[in-house]
């Protein structure tokens, strides 16, 4: 979410389909926590402490995937800054996501008496599970995001150190150095 891409002059990025799938990601992200506060306001939650900390979570899921969808789009000077806390923010709301729907799940007519609902409870415990749903595949996704904002800031740090004097040679090849110094070393090293 947080990551540094560098888009290396031309306008286009190295690895465009880990680029497009964490875009994809985020934006289903976008969807689902989207989708997970119209449920929760359908329960009319909105008065009790509880119905108002877990719409606040879904905001907080929502903010990460605007900002990892925006810093897709930064170079790796600008987006570097904020990859360290944005991760950690990302695997915070991913683990408050999954013990939601682990509530949800496990006791969803005594989770939504505490939630303080105007809904019947056949109906209230249908759309929690709807919700509990959603928790479920937004906690699935901030993974997904994770993995691959590391792989692409990976990326991006591994372009930016062949740009930056070491002609790229390591990137082109599995070689660790050129043949050229090792012939410089003494010879229990020249292996």
């Amino acid at each position: 979410m947080g990551l540094s891409i560098d888009n290396s002059g031309d306008g286009e990025y190295s690895h465009p389909h880990t680029h497009k799938v964490f875009l994809l990601s985020n934006y289903i992200l976008l969807g689902a926590a989207s989708s997970c506060i119209f449920l929760t306001l359908s329960l009319r939650l909105f008065p009790s402490l509880i119905g108002f900390l877990l719409i606040l979570l879904q905001i907080i899921t929502i903010a990460g995937a605007v900002s990892g969808c925006a810093a897709a789009s930064r170079t790796a000077t600008s987006a570097g800054k904020f990859y360290g806390a944005h991760m950690v923010a990302t695997v915070l709301t991913a683990i408050f996501q999954g013990s939601v729907s682990v509530l949800i799940f496990t006791r969803p007519s005594d989770f939504l008496g505490h939630l303080k609902s105007y809904v019947r409870v056949d109906d209230g415990v249908m759309i929690l599970k709807l919700a509990g749903g959603l928790c479920i595949l937004i906690f699935c996704l901030e993974w997904v995001v994770l993995t691959l904002a590391f792989f692409l800031n990976y990326y991006a740090y591994v372009e930016r150190r062949g740009i930056n004097g070491n002609t790229g040679y390591g990137m082109r090849s599995g070689k660790v150095q050129d043949d050229e110094d090792l012939k410089t070393w003494p010879w229990p090293f020249q292996v």
